[in-house]
């Protein structure tokens, strides 16, 4: 396995995104060790509230949260999944699979010594988040799932998500800084366009955000749709705090929260939200109001 790291030069002048960067080492299938950067930000007694980003954003997503959830008394953790943000990133998209990100994450969290969680989770970071959740229910205090789902294709795929898994893999330039401003409602600036493309150098950086929507399973027989089945039977009987908060203005992810809400006895009374004038990457165009919302329903602490 090839794996490339992104010079430190990269990130020297993102705004509003100073934090101190940290590593653990992680794994997956006995392979090599590869560096996880994560953002560690809080009291270190507090709470954590989990932040798990998706494709092909990082950390750096979360950077208008980061600051109220901190004020409110939570320690945030928000890791940059392998491939993405200042973690490592293996050279080849055969490199990487679902379970291998699984491992990843879930190596990484026990490197950092996160216990308990508050799970706030976007796009692949639910994929991800829910299935760890499946694994080990009992660690999770609350969840907050936005423009997110579980995917068993027990359903065909939308043709809006088959254009963009088409768009993934034909795109010369697969400009991480052009699809956030896509995926968007509301105007983002210059230079936070700049901050999601500087984990890219160039192409050869990017087989991990290649490599995603690959990995969402889109066939009901596929061995992750039948696991995610299985982490669904989890779902169906947690009882934990569980809210949705999903943008008016994401045209892959509307009305996914249904699933949620139908499904997930925890949403019982929960002050589930439709936020307006926000697109797929939420926490760009509404960053500060998720937080307010989050802390308003989890108090503080």
């Amino acid at each position: 396995m090839d794996l490339l790291r992104t010079p430190d030069s990269r990130f020297e002048s993102l705004t509003d995104f100073s934090y101190s960067p940290r590593y653990v080492g992680v794994s997956a299938d006995a392979g090599p060790e590869l560096r996880m950067h994560y953002v560690d930000a809080g009291p270190a007694d507090g709470p954590v509230m989990l932040l798990l980003h998706g494709e092909p954003s990082w950390s750096f997503l979360y950077r208008k949260m980061i600051p109220p959830l901190t004020a409110a008394g939570f320690r945030c953790v928000a890791p940059d999944l392998i491939g993405f943000g200042r973690s490592d990133k293996p050279a080849s998209v055969s490199d990487y699979s679902y379970d291998r990100h699984l491992q990843w994450l879930g190596s990484g969290l026990d490197a950092i010594g996160v216990g308990q969680i508050n799970l706030f989770c976007q796009d692949w970071g639910g994929l991800l988040g829910l299935r760890l959740l499946a694994a080990q229910p009992e660690r999770f205090d609350s969840v907050c799932a936005a423009n997110t789902i579980l995917p068993t294709r027990e359903q065909a795929p939308s043709e809006g998500f088959l254009k963009w898994r088409e768009y993934s893999q034909a795109v010369e330039n697969f400009d991480a800084g052009r699809i956030v401003v896509g995926g968007c409602a509301r105007l983002v600036p210059a230079d936070a366009v700049e901050g999601y493309r500087a984990p890219y150098p160039d192409e050869t950086y990017k087989a991990g955000a290649r490599a995603f929507p690959l990995l969402v399973p889109i066939e009901p027989d596929a061995a992750e749709a039948s696991e995610n089945r299985h982490a669904w039977k989890v779902l169906d009987r947690f009882e934990r705090p569980f809210l949705t908060l999903f943008g008016d203005k994401d045209p892959v992810m509307s009305g996914a929260e249904r699933v949620f809400l139908k499904r997930v006895p925890g949403c019982a009374g929960q002050p589930h939200a439709i936020i307006e004038n926000a697109g797929h990457f939420i926490q760009e165009d509404a960053g500060e109001e998720l937080a307010e919302r989050v802390v308003g329903w989890l108090g503080e602490r």
